[in-house]
């Protein structure tokens, strides 16, 4: 076997990647200095709510694109086939339902965290476990996905591993801590079109290199890699386009609809209206990063057929493949490999810029200022931008914990996916189920977490007794795929050739890891209903107001409406939200977060919605707790 080549890069290279990052600190230092200059809450976690739809969607899809997903995306093609293309058909469902219940619901209520919601939906308790998970998913998550590129990077090319960890990490840290929301949208938006640029020009000139696009398909067709429509029912298989389609729904939902980096950039727009846009300008997005991905792959498989880098020993995983591919299409024309490195990177510090901007707010609105509600706006801003930097910090050491762990990378890898889907399964418990206790909202999601754990480390285990040993300390191991949301969860499972059909737990064990959503967030549910049911049901007149979405008075609209009544399920949000009983128990204004804010045009929408069903109040709410 060939050994490990090592290639390297020319001083233009390295010139394009300190361009990036220079132009990525010039823009929080811009907003460092300009407008509002990061004086207030509303202005350093929400950008003054004063975003437009257009920059809103590109962040959304550069905090949905990692490094991660750039190396492992077109790693699948090339090994498994074109299948994990169907994942697009799940981008409709997946951005269609945040559109319409998901963002709706936190607009109007005005929040600033996604797990304030829990505490108007059921009490203090709920809010803190949500924020207590997110942040435990967050921190574990964002120094692996600043290290694992970082030391692919570092195999193929011997780029200063430590070196690319700390520079990045820093100037992330930076323009987040310096420039608050606005920067690390617009930092996004600059750092999408340089991910389109890199991959667009290793997939056009390897592509001309192979004889052009047509040769390309025709040579991926030979070798078995187009892949047809699989609608094989059977959950335990790894991908078709059920466990895509339908699966993939589910983890969408759970970036899409309830991650707090997501619903951050939300909560930024201007008007509701441009926040639902966004959300249907990130579709075709998508569908293009997808493309690219796949294409991508389909490149490499045309320049190097069954030979590929891994097999041929050039490489020693099966991330580093890409980059050995850009580096050896790219190799004769300096600078473009410095472009895919900016490309690499530019998909780690979006995601990490929005992990750090996310944290830094849940804890600022979650775990302090309900302790200390006089806190001065000046003092709460100042804390903000020291948690972002602190956070920073914790990245920097949480990849350095990444290179000692060796082959537990994949399973820290996993507990990112593992979160997500009981997370999920916590708001949909809240939003669609009126009847839904506190105490069943708890349960529910700690029974989420232990079968996702359960599941997850299971399989972990079970695979690493019956197959080939993991990759050695030192060495990358990075998902076959690249959601946010599910990218660690590719770690656990994957696919064993002529394996026996498995029994038992196994069968638990042995399920796709784009069912982990899906299973989990249900899980959840079930439980959590049961629960309540046993220890007594939330009555319609104990619900806040504004915080259900009334989709079960649709889907049973065949029983009569004193049934329907029994079920909380008959009032429309509008019009409970417009009855005097409902107004009468609202609070006066949300202070004691720093939310009580409306622009001139939430005002229109306001005197507009009042005109057709009466007195509104989208700004003001009561909290109701119940004991746990």
């Amino acid at each position: 076997m060939a050994a490990m080549v090592e290639m390297r890069f020319t001083l233009v290279d390295y010139v394009i990647f300190a361009l990036l990052l220079l132009l990525s600190s010039g823009i929080g230092l811009y907003y460092a200095f300009s407008g509002g200059r990061q004086r207030t809450m509303q202005e350093f976690l929400l950008a003054d709510r004063s975003m437009s739809c257009l920059p809103v969607a590109l962040s959304l899809l550069a905090t949905f694109q990692s490094a991660v997903a750039i190396l492992g995306v077109p790693a699948e093609i090339y090994t498994s086939g074109t299948q994990y293309w169907f994942l697009g058909t799940s981008y409709v469902l997946g951005l269609l339902i945040p559109a319409h219940i998901f963002i709706p619901m936190f607009y109007r209520l005005r929040l600033t965290s996604a797990y304030e919601y829990l505490e108007l939906r059921f009490n203090k308790v709920v809010r803190l476990c949500g924020t207590i998970t997110f942040i435990f998913q967050m921190v574990i998550y964002m120094g692996v996905v600043l290290y694992a590129p970082a030391l692919a990077l570092n195999a193929v090319t011997g780029f200063d591993l430590w070196g690319a960890v700390l520079t990045v990490g820093l100037v992330c840290t930076f323009y987040t801590a310096l420039g608050g929301l606005k920067a690390v949208i617009w930092t996004d938006v600059f750092q999408t079109v340089v991910m389109f640029a890199g991959q667009l020009a290793v997939i056009v000139v390897g592509a001309y290199q192979a004889g052009g696009i047509e040769a390309v398909w025709k040579k991926a067709q030979e070798g078995n890699r187009i892949s047809g429509l699989d609608l094989n029912p059977d959950p335990l298989e790894r991908h078709t386009f059920w466990t895509l389609g339908v699966g993939g729904v589910f983890m969408m939902l759970a970036l899409y609809g309830v991650n707090q980096a997501q619903v951050q950039r939300y909560l930024s727009s201007r008007t509701e209206k441009e926040a639902i846009t966004s959300c249907y300008v990130v579709f075709p997005c998508q569908q293009i990063v997808l493309a690219l991905g796949c294409l991508m792959g389909l490149v490499m498989y045309a320049r190097y057929g069954e030979e590929s880098p891994l097999a041929s020993g050039y490489v020693k995983a099966k991330d580093q493949m890409v980059l050995y591919f850009v580096m050896d299409v790219l190799k004769d024309l300096p600078g473009l490999p410095g472009l895919f490195l900016a490309c690499l990177f530019s998909g780690a510090l979006s995601t990490i810029s929005s992990a750090f901007n996310s944290l830094a707010t849940v804890t600022m609105e979650d775990l302090i200022k309900p302790h200390f509600p006089d806190m001065t706006e000046y003092r709460a801003t100042l804390l903000s931008k020291s948690l972002a930097l602190g956070y920073g910090l914790i990245c920097l050491g949480m990849a350095y914990i990444a290179s000692q762990m060796g082959s537990v990378l994949q399973a820290s890898l996993s507990i990112f996916g593992m979160i997500g889907g009981p997370l999920l399964g916590l708001f949909c418990l809240g939003m669609f189920f009126p009847w839904a206790n506190p105490t069943g909202a708890v349960t529910g999601l700690v029974a989420g977490l232990v079968m996702a754990f359960w599941i997850g480390i299971g399989s972990f285990v079970s695979q690493t007794v019956g197959s080939d040993p993991l990759p050695p300390l030192n060495t990358t191991a990075l998902p076959d795929t690249g959601n946010m949301t599910t990218v660690a969860m590719t770690t656990l499972v994957s696919a064993v050739a002529n394996k026996a059909r498995p029994t038992g737990l196994q069968h638990f064990y042995s399920l796709s890891y784009m069912w982990y959503s899906a299973h989990n967030s249900t899980t959840v549910v079930i439980v959590g209903l049961l629960v309540s049911f046993l220890t007594g049901p939330m009555k319609e007149k104990d619900v806040t107001p504004g915080t259900i979405y009334p989709v079960l008075g649709t889907l049973l609209f065949f029983l009569p409406e004193r049934y329907r009544e029994k079920l909380c399920c008959v009032t429309t949000l509008e019009r409970r939200a417009s009855e005097p009983s409902a107004q009468q128990q609202l609070m006066t204004q949300k202070t004691s977060n720093g939310n009580a804010f409306c622009t001139d045009e939430d005002k229109a929408e306001d005197e507009d919605l009042e005109r057709r069903l009466g007195p509104v109040c989208h700004y003001t709410y009561i909290v109701h707790e119940t004991a746990l």
